[in-house]
């Protein structure tokens, strides 16, 4: 019988700071506390050596709930659409006109935080309706 395990989910990225601040308002997360003996993520980045300051952010549920994202600095961009994205759950149980302002409202709200909205993929016989995205750094997920 196998168990179940517990994961994060990675993110390559130039700028980690940055993508795990989004995602902490896109998702409800919270940024970790530093690590023992630093009072602050600050502190902590003066103690590396100044090529590791930046390497990498995290991002967690504050109830423990979900995975933790975790975002490293990489040399090369981003050179094509993403194998894997996230789907953020903000229409569940909605349909038709009140799923679309629902979708609609949360996009506008991402957009203002650097998000683009890339197109609506409207309902059809098999799936409601969702929004396509990109975050800070271009990386594809879905408003559904």
């Amino acid at each position: 019988m196998s168990s179940i395990r517990q994961f994060q989910v990675t993110f390559d990225c130039a700028d980690p700071e940055r993508v795990a601040r989004f995602w902490c308002e896109v998702l409800g997360y919270v940024l970790p506390p530093p690590p023992k003996g630093f009072g602050t993520w600050e502190d902590f980045r003066s103690s590396l050596p100044p090529e590791e300051r930046g390497a990498w952010s995290a991002c967690v549920d504050p109830s423990g709930a979900g995975p933790r994202l975790f975002f490293q600095r990489v040399p090369e961009g981003k050179a094509g659409k993403n194998r894997v994205h996230l789907d953020v759950r903000v229409g569940t149980g909605l349909v038709g006109e009140e799923r679309l302002t629902t979708l609609e409202a949360e996009g506008a709200r991402l957009v203002a935080l650097g998000a683009v909205r890339v197109r609506l993929l409207p309902a059809d016989e098999d799936n409601e309706s969702c929004l396509v995205m990109q975050d800070v750094e271009g990386n594809e997920f879905c408003l559904d």
